[in-house]
């Protein structure tokens, strides 16, 4: 199941990628970007569920990522380490269907995967710090 989960979240974030960097449409590209990927029925809907869930709520993941790396501007990140943050931020304060743990270690291995050098050490960071304040969120509820 996670290699199936880890695949679904790689075409999420091609998807994510090419709507960002070149402006696309998103449901042409996520329809063209589920066309012939070998995902299960169950993991093409969680591809579209994050797609759909990243960017009905880019302006609120996009000012917890100002939030908590206020040092880089959002348009200044990598292009790909942005979507990173966006996709498991989505997961960790939106979705809630996997533990905040799993989402960073899924952004890492992401970031590990497609990102630069650095690319999972700041995305550790940031998810760390949004991970805390999601914990204290659900502390008050």
């Amino acid at each position: 199941m996670t290699g199936a989960r880890r695949k679904a979240r790689t075409v999420a974030l091609q998807i994510l990628y090419e709507v960002d960097s070149v402006g696309h449409d998103a449901a042409a590209v996520l329809a063209r970007g589920l066309t012939g990927v070998d995902l299960s029925g169950e993991n093409t809907a969680f591809v579209s569920e994050l797609v759909n869930g990243v960017i009905s709520n880019k302006e609120e993941i996009d000012r917890n990522i100002r939030r908590f790396a206020p040092a880089w501007p959002v348009e200044q990140i990598a292009v790909t380490d942005r979507n990173i943050l966006r996709l498991a931020i989505y997961e960790i304060l939106f979705d809630n269907r996997v533990s905040a743990k799993i989402a960073i270690n899924e952004a890492v291995e992401l970031a590990k995967r497609f990102g630069s050098d650095n690319s999972a050490k700041f995305i550790n960071g940031v998810l760390g710090a949004v991970s805390a304040l999601a914990g204290q969120q659900k502390a008050f509820e």
